[in-house]
């Protein structure tokens, strides 16, 4: 035994101590078995264990759910009950609803026809005036064709613009003011003269302008043809103008101008336009070109100054007329003293009448206490002297 086996870091192992050193050994394995089957008892019971509490975690959680399925099963039963009493309700309310629409939809439509019936008859109405209006547009179209042909015959031409120059005169000036075809002192009959206030002298207004030229002008077809329209509309026009400036421009009885009349606002434009030389040769010879609206400008001024000269004549009436006002007012002034004066006598006079009457009502109040009885033969003293002061 005590023979050494090996040697282990310079020490010699002995049989012995080889043994003891494998019992020591043995018995460590031993134990660790032991421990290691107690080890594996124990994680077998907890995994016992844990299976028990999850298998009872199962049945909870499965009787929960089984519960919760229940109450889920309720509550559906009761949601179907509350959704089949919403829906019936629906159902009715939109039955009313419907029931409703189709009364409104009925109303509308019932309104819809009578407004139709409305808008049909009012159609008929307009077209009636459509009608009528395009009669009158007809009439309008034959009158217009009558104007053309007025336009185109020289006389009746001349008769148009002396119409509408006369109607813009009379509308704009008193009766009284104006005198169409006055006889002038050289025998000359104008179209219009307008007489002015204070023997000023009348101004001249001629109707008659030469619109054949003008006429041409329109119709030329070519440069050349517009070229000799216009040269002839400008000798045209200016032989009628030194015809007004010869026949009534007289000096002391009418104006030093006269009025050249165009019925037509274009032609007015357009000649103003494109025809200056002869707008300012008419000016050298003091004749004036105007179309209807400055007619109508000039017949306002001329009212304008009819009306200052009125003004004027009545201002000298009533000038006159104040002055004898003024006059009437210091005779008056001179009564009304003279009445003050004798108002002053008699107020003396009455307050002299005021005294007297006092001293009468004064003398009878004393006779009144006076007592008389049998002694008293003669009057107190004091009513002696009372009377004696007032003799």
């Amino acid at each position: 035994m005590q023979q050494p086996l090996f040697i282990v870091a310079g020490r010699s192992i002995t049989l012995g101590e080889a043994v003891l050193a494998l019992c020591g050994l043995a018995a460590l394995l031993v134990i660790l078995l032991v421990i290691a089957i107690w080890r594996g008892q124990r994680r077998q019971a907890e995994a016992e264990a844990d299976r028990y509490a999850e298998e009872r975690a199962v049945e909870d959680r499965i009787g929960e759910l089984v519960r919760l399925q229940s109450e889920m099963t309720g509550r559906m039963n009761a949601m179907a009950e509350v959704l089949g009493r919403r829906q019936a309700d629906l159902v009715h309310g939109l039955s009313e609803r419907m029931d409703m629409l189709g009364h409104r939809v009925g109303e509308k439509l019932a309104e819809s026809t009578r407004s139709a019936h409305a808008d049909l008859s009012k159609l008929n109405e307009r077209l009636a005036v459509i009608d009528t209006a395009q009669k009158n547009l007809t009439e309008l179209s034959s009158q217009v064709v009558g104007l053309q042909s007025i336009l185109s015959n020289k006389q009746t031409r001349g008769a148009f613009g002396q119409g509408r120059m006369e109607a813009i005169v009379q509308d704009g000036l008193p009766r009284g003011r104006y005198a169409f075809q006055a006889t002038l002192s050289n025998g000359n009959r104008p179209d219009c003269l307008i007489e002015f206030p204070n023997g000023t002298p009348g101004l001249v207004v001629d109707a008659k302008f030469p619109l054949e030229a003008w006429n041409a002008i329109r119709a030329a077809s070519g440069p050349e043809a517009l070229r000799a329209a216009e040269a002839q509309f400008r000798r045209d026009v200016i032989r009628h103008v030194r015809d007004i400036a010869e026949r009534y421009l007289i000096p002391g009885e009418t104006q030093e101008t006269a009025f050249m009349f165009v019925p037509s606002e274009s032609v007015f434009s357009d000649i103003h336009e494109r025809f200056e030389d002869v707008v300012q040769q008419a000016h050298r010879l003091r004749v004036v070109i105007v179309s209807p609206s400055l007619l109508l400008l000039s017949i306002q001024v001329i009212q304008s100054v009819l009306r200052d000269a009125e003004m004027r004549e009545q201002a000298h009436v009533i000038q006159n007329e104040v002055r004898k006002l003024i006059e009437d007012v210091g005779r008056l002034d001179d009564r009304v003293l003279k009445l003050q004066s004798h108002f002053g006598q008699a107020t003396k006079d009455v307050e002299d009448i005021l005294i007297s009457t006092r001293k009468v009502k004064q003398r009878g109040a004393r006779i009144d206490g006076l007592e008389f009885g049998e002694e008293a033969a003669e009057p107190a003293p004091a009513l002696q002297r009372d009377l004696l002061a007032g003799e």
